[in-house]
């Protein structure tokens, strides 16, 4: 992989890791558009970078409410325990997803944009309805919490913005926008550590394909941009502008819908 293959790479995981707008959407529209053999093949161990890249900028912005956290639940402040434990259930539906239903996913990955069209529409529903939703201080609840999860399970279709659909969704049950941004960030990174666990176990992982100076300057893409979305992603929950990013996927998807049916 050359470096600017890296470096674009690395600038589109962290941008879209937190930005609601599909990552997985956006490769197979990619894809489609360019043809896969236009498309850089991704090593899996460079996608293990990049995932690792982003979770560690989601734990770099979070830092004080991750420390603050970790030393409740180790001295057993009820309060943090009971956050702990509602990630705990946010994660349950998606790891059942990922773990029985991974092949039936990987096949929806085949290019089919005119699904990435209807997913991606479904997603500026979601974002335009939350963002005309009213602010609140309610915190976050146990049921709030499962069905928070199960949209995040859900955003594993391609097209569905894992980070538009839990905020959305959080939002849309009444939780406050900053505690729903704050949740969602941080349900999300011991599923990310999982799957880099269960990728390097798997075996699958090579150095042939990559070589250092690709893997840091992807790394660093990833870190950086990363930081920045997230930053920029909280504010814009918190100013309630999420029907921003609810135009752009609205006409991507109808884009993507008209294409699909025009080449088929």
């Amino acid at each position: 992989m050359e470096w600017l293959d890296a470096l674009i790479l690395g600038v589109i995981q962290g941008l879209t890791e937190f930005l609601p707008v599909s990552s997985s959407g956006h490769l197979e529209l990619g894809k489609a558009i360019l043809g896969d053999n236009s498309v850089p093949e991704e090593s899996l161990l460079f996608t293990v970078v990049l995932h690792f890249a982003t979770a560690l900028s989601t734990i770099i912005v979070f830092r004080k409410d991750i420390f603050n956290l970790l030393a409740g639940i180790f001295t057993g402040k009820s309060e943090d325990l009971i956050f702990a434990g509602k990630i705990i259930l946010s994660m349950i539906p998606a790891v059942i997803v990922g773990l029985f239903f991974e092949e039936q996913l990987e096949a929806l990955f085949n290019g089919n944009i005119v699904l990435v069209g209807c997913m991606l529409i479904v997603t500026g529903l979601l974002l335009f309805l939350a963002g005309r939703a009213k602010n609140t201080g309610k915190n976050i609840g146990w049921k709030d919490a499962l069905l928070i999860g199960v949209s995040q399970a859900i955003a594993m279709l391609p097209g569905i913005s894992r980070s538009g659909a839990t905020i959305s969704t959080s939002v849309l049950l009444g939780n406050d926008r900053t505690k729903a941004a704050r949740f969602s960030f941080l349900m999300v990174v011991p599923l990310i550590f999982g799957k880099i666990a269960k990728d390097i176990m798997s075996g699958d992982i090579s150095m042939e394909s990559s070589t250092s100076m690709p893997l840091l300057i992807g790394f660093i893409a990833a870190f950086v941009t990363g930081l920045i979305a997230c930053t920029w992603m909280i504010s814009l929950v918190r100013k309630a502008k999420l029907h921003y990013f609810s135009y752009y996927c609205f006409a991507v998807g109808l884009v993507a819908i008209a294409a699909g049916f025009f080449n088929g």
